[in-house]
């Protein structure tokens, strides 16, 4: 639907070239915005609703109860990959889950492997690649969201997300001992106020990521980054995972690249590397992010990601 709107805007209504650049970047900005906001406007909406029923100190006795090992972020990690969402997309839930006393590591668990994996990539990576390479794909994407939100969630990150988001945090926690017995419709014009100040707070920074994201859709040729990626250069993963960071796609969208890069003799722990960096580290992400967390916490998360993505590309060279 969004993209149809796109297309009889830019095509039918002002009848651009669609072989401009300035015009495909123009075009990805207003189907990409018309369904972030959607989805941003549905998940705060629907987050909303289940924060109003959270039971926050249950639910964080559960979690921080020492006898989980762990597990509470590998079912974060598994949450994610069910769920088809893009980087950006993932970002108003990833708010919800804070907002509801999720603690933070277990958010950035589900953070990171949201747009790694989800079962249309799956479907395709089994189509292309079998079920051998599709099995350590979706595995390896669920283990970088467990490990690495395990041991981020050892480094008390917390005071490093913004302020605003701290507060509802601190708000959230104090009503938490109260219990609420309103109805449903009582509940409403709380929901719907958080809803709209959470919107207006993350909007100019949803549309910001966007517009970066366009110009890179529009003037960056994947074929460019492919002169760095063969085989025999050594520091061919990790160049391809920071090459990869200006690129903005969901993992459906990117398959196909790597179908071909792995075509033309790509390695394909390299390719996928590539592919989990433009679909799990971008800029449109961070600039997004930027709004929620402070900048040590972007970098510490950027770089934990990154890292892992790298250990991985090289892993999958030497089994694949």
């Amino acid at each position: 639907m969004f993209e149809l709107i796109a297309d009889t805007i830019i095509y039918n209504w002002l009848s651009l070239d669609s072989a401009n650049h300035w015009v495909q970047a123009l075009h990805f900005f207003i189907y990409d915005s018309l369904k972030i906001s959607f989805l941003v406007v549905f998940v705060i909406s629907l987050m909303g609703i289940v924060n109003s029923y959270f039971p926050i100190d249950k639910v964080r006795a559960f979690l921080e109860n020492k006898k989980l090992f762990g597990l509470e972020h590998f079912l974060a990690s598994v949450l994610g990959a069910i769920t088809p969402f893009c980087s950006c997309s993932s970002i108003p839930l990833f708010i919800g889950f804070l907002k509801g006393g999720i603690p933070l590591g277990v958010t950035l668990s589900f953070l990171i492997t949201s747009p790694l994996v989800n079962e249309i990539a799956i479907i395709l990576f089994l189509g292309i690649f079998g079920w051998k390479v599709t099995l350590i794909y979706a595995f390896s994407g669920i283990l970088i969201g467990t490990i690495v939100g395990f041991i981020l969630s050892k480094l008390g990150l917390e005071d490093h997300l913004e302020d605003w988001v701290k507060e509802q945090l601190k708000q959230k926690m104090a009503q938490a001992s109260i219990e609420d017995h309103r109805g449903f419709k009582a509940r409403i014009p709380e929901i719907k106020a958080e809803a709209i100040d959470t919107f207006l707070k993350i909007i100019p920074y949803v549309l910001g990521g966007v517009a970066v994201g366009g110009v890179i859709h529009g003037f960056v040729p994947t074929g460019y980054f492919e002169q760095y990626m063969g085989k025999d250069n050594f520091f061919a993963v990790p160049i391809s995972t920071i090459l990869a960071i200006p690129m903005y796609s969901n993992a459906s969208g990117v398959i196909p690249i790597i179908q071909s890069l792995v075509a033309k003799g790509i390695p394909i722990g390299t390719a996928m590397a590539f592919m989990m960096s433009v679909v799990g580290l971008s800029l449109p992400e961070a600039l997004l992010l930027k709004k929620v967390m402070k900048l040590k916490l972007i970098v510490i998360y950027f770089s934990s990601v990154a890292i892992s993505i790298i250990v991985l590309g090289y892993l999958f060279n030497l089994i694949l």
